[in-house]
């Protein structure tokens, strides 16, 4: 393989503290990195950097970690403006506009939806995201849901099967009916998922609803995250423990049980700041999360509803603005969060051994990130062939 040796980086984000000067950043100054077509073979400062086949120039600029995008609903049709510019004007959300993107998406060919998920995958992609999760959960019936996982999987080998995204129309008066489907025919239909995922809140499915589809996600190899406490609070935080989620994710409305709960568990809470922005709900309070010691994951949530946003760096900058997360602290969980979320220890850091993930900032420190909200600061994106 062709090893590259990038040099004369001014500020370099390990995410591994004992790289860099101990934070959990793991910052190096005047640093360099070798990496080959998948892997990091050598990490430290530049004067001390060996030979490699390719020489690159930073010029002096931060380099992160690839951004790890933990939730995405890349694949959908159709588009829901109108619903932003009502709850602009004061309109409440309540998880109804679902049925809108479902009625587009099970109308849409393959080809439309392979086309126009691909795009936003590749905004994503420009963006710095090297590592994505992509749900199904726009089809809601049997065939629609195998289509999205397996148009999914085209994408990323983290697809996550969300068949319990809403009841559809056709259900309405029997929700114990569609819960049976989700978890057994809808299910074993959708064997390339590598996750099982419920929206568990207000509107749409509650907690003994959401665990019979996630015990039977267990049983079918899929490992577990979960949707809850965007809208209120059903106690979903604490069926994601219960259940060990990899993830729980919104976490808007949190009791003090369900922080410490998160605290003592593995789950992951991820936060969704593009969909408060969005729906003018309140932020999710990083910062009381953080102090309690609960792991926190950022993304993007990108979906035609609540939070179409293909920008990791406009997540950073809510995130810092919003939730009371640092700079540092709100790239970490944009990178090591997000793969602690999806349980992968090869990504969302610069290890020697990780994937050969990076990316090159059109800035001297990664802060620029949040300093300068809405400015194209990603210059290069290196991504490790391995997939």
């Amino acid at each position: 393989m062709t090893t590259r040796l990038l040099t004369n980086i001014g500020e370099l984000l390990t995410n591994d503290p004992a790289l860099g000067d101990e934070s959990p950043v793991g910052r190096l100054t005047c640093a360099a990195v070798i990496v080959d077509d998948e892997r990091v073979l050598w990490v430290g400062p530049a004067a001390t950097a060996p030979d490699a086949d390719e020489r690159h120039d930073a010029r002096g600029a931060a380099v992160v970690p690839g951004f790890v995008d933990s939730h995405t609903h890349l694949i959908f049709a159709g588009e829901r403006s109108d619903e932003f510019e009502a709850r602009m004007a004061g309109e409440r959300y309540d998880g109804a506009g679902i049925t809108r993107t479902v009625e587009a998406t099970r109308a849409a060919s393959d080809e439309q939806l392979r086309e126009e998920s691909s795009a936003r995958l590749a905004a994503l992609r420009a963006g710095g995201v090297t590592t994505v999760e992509v749900k199904s959960g726009y089809a809601l019936d049997v065939q629609g849901e195998a289509r999205l996982v397996d148009l999914a999987a085209e994408l990323t080998e983290d697809v996550t099967f969300l068949g319990a995204h809403a009841v559809p129309k056709e259900f309405a008066r029997d929700r114990a009916r569609y819960v049976e489907l989700v978890a057994g025919e809808m299910m074993s239909r959708c064997a390339r998922a590598k996750w099982t995922d419920v929206f568990c809140d207000e509107g749409a499915f509650d907690v003994d609803e959401a665990r019979v589809v996630l015990e039977a996600g267990r049983r079918a190899g899929h490992q577990l995250r979960l949707h809850a406490n965007q809208i209120v609070d059903i106690g979903g935080v604490t069926l994601a423990v219960e259940m060990q989620c990899a993830s729980v994710d919104h976490c808007t409305f949190v009791s003090d049980q369900d922080v410490e709960r998160l605290a003592a568990s593995s789950t992951v809470a991820t936060l969704l700041p593009g969909a408060e922005f969005s729906t003018r709900s309140p932020y999710s309070s990083g910062r009381r999360l953080l102090d309690a010691g609960v792991s926190v994951a950022l993304a993007t949530d990108c979906n035609p509803g609540t939070s179409y946003v293909t920008s990791m760096s406009f997540v950073v900058a809510l995130a810092v603005r919003e939730m009371g997360l640092s700079v540092d602290e709100a790239l970490w969980s944009a990178t090591r969060g997000g793969a602690l979320a999806l349980r992968r220890g090869d990504v969302g850091h610069l290890s020697v051994g990780a994937r050969s993930d990076l990316v090159i900032l059109d800035a001297p420190r990664a802060a620029h990130l949040a300093y300068r909200p809405g400015a194209q600061l990603v210059r290069e994106v290196w991504r490790s062939a391995t997939e």
